[in-house]
């Protein structure tokens, strides 16, 4: 039912120009986002293994092996589920993973944080210079650019945080890791809207490819992957374009790579991302889910590529739907 909800909403209301239809369009997605929460948050790991089987079945044209993942997404949407470790929530906590990145790397290497809120009543808008970020340290996608602080609308960012702040992101793709963190409010300095991002995903504890983003998200957002040589990656998301002009090699990428390295160490898979800005490297966060588990790969082979690399417990799922029934 969901899914044809979300149909209708996509079909027929997001062509529409009308100001009316594009708030109908937004208003609905928020209620199809709040059911969805709902209807996940009082799942069975049955359930949920089922609705998330479908979805893979959808994407991918091929099931989800829950008993022996060997791609890299069935690993992503196994781990997500039933390996949320205490260290992944506090790396997926934005405010938080401050404290470990500084401790590993050095604080030289995070934006500089202006201040944390418990709600956006509690900003202080006059302290602020007059660019800066606003986001929620437990979701994706609240980032609120902020280029004339003169010019933004308060009332219609703070119903924006109200609904980001009453969420657990855990429910939204089922990526259990988020479930326990606190929601607060983070206000970053502002190190520009068109910057390169440098994403490296790695395995086994070291990095082996790096994931590269030129131009703004959601306007002209164009990728690459490449080897840890700068040689560019036998594989592509077929979700984003790719980069067409050659890229040279970033001035910084030895350092960013030495800095994936430390990151990195102890885990059997993460994605660490990286900014540029400035001259400036900044650690973005530390990824455990790429595209909640449901980004293609292409060709497909790589999917297997990946998955390879990744050493997998197959037996923690079994040890916990032996103990548990729901998360």
């Amino acid at each position: 039912m969901l899914k044809g909800i979300k149909k209708f909403i996509k079909s027929k209301l997001r062509p529409k120009k009308s100001p009316f239809a594009r708030w109908l369009y937004r208003w609905l997605y928020m209620k199809y986002d709040d059911i969805k929460c709902f209807r996940h948050r009082h799942m069975t790991y049955t359930q949920i293994e089922a609705e998330i089987g479908r979805r893979y079945q959808s994407v991918f044209g091929r099931p989800l092996d829950w008993d022996n993942p060997k791609t890299y997404t069935e690993k992503l949407n196994v781990a997500k589920i039933y390996m949320p470790t205490p260290l992944k929530t506090k790396l997926a906590d934005k405010v938080a993973a401050r404290e470990w990145i500084a401790e590993n790397i050095g604080s030289e290497y995070l934006v500089p944080l202006l201040g944390v809120y418990g709600s956006f009543d509690e900003i202080d808008f006059d302290a602020l210079p007059e660019q800066f970020v606003i986001k929620c340290n437990h979701d994706c996608g609240s980032v609120t650019l902020v280029k004339d602080k003169g010019k933004i609308d308060r009332d219609a960012l703070r119903k924006k945080y109200a609904r980001c702040m009453r969420r657990n992101w855990a429910w939204m793709n089922l990526e259990m890791h988020y479930r326990e963190i606190t929601p607060k409010i983070m206000v970053e300095q502002f190190i520009g809207d068109s910057i390169n991002e440098y994403k490296f995903y790695c395995f086994n504890g070291k990095p082996c490819y790096c994931f590269t983003t030129f131009g703004q998200r959601h306007v002209n957002l164009t990728i690459n992957f490449y080897d840890m040589n700068w040689q560019v990656a036998a594989f592509t998301r077929p979700d984003h374009k790719a980069h067409i002009n050659l890229v040279e090699r970033p001035a910084k990428y030895n350092e960013m790579k030495a800095i994936a390295s430390k990151l990195c160490e102890g885990f059997e898979h993460v994605r660490v991302d990286l900014y540029v800005a400035g001259g400036n490297i900044y650690n973005g966060e530390m990824t455990f889910t790429t595209a909640g588990g449901f980004g293609r790969l292409s060709p497909d082979e790589w999917d297997y590529r990946l998955g390879d690399l990744w050493p997998f417990d197959t037996s923690i799922r079994r040890k916990v739907l032996a103990e548990h029934s729901r998360p």
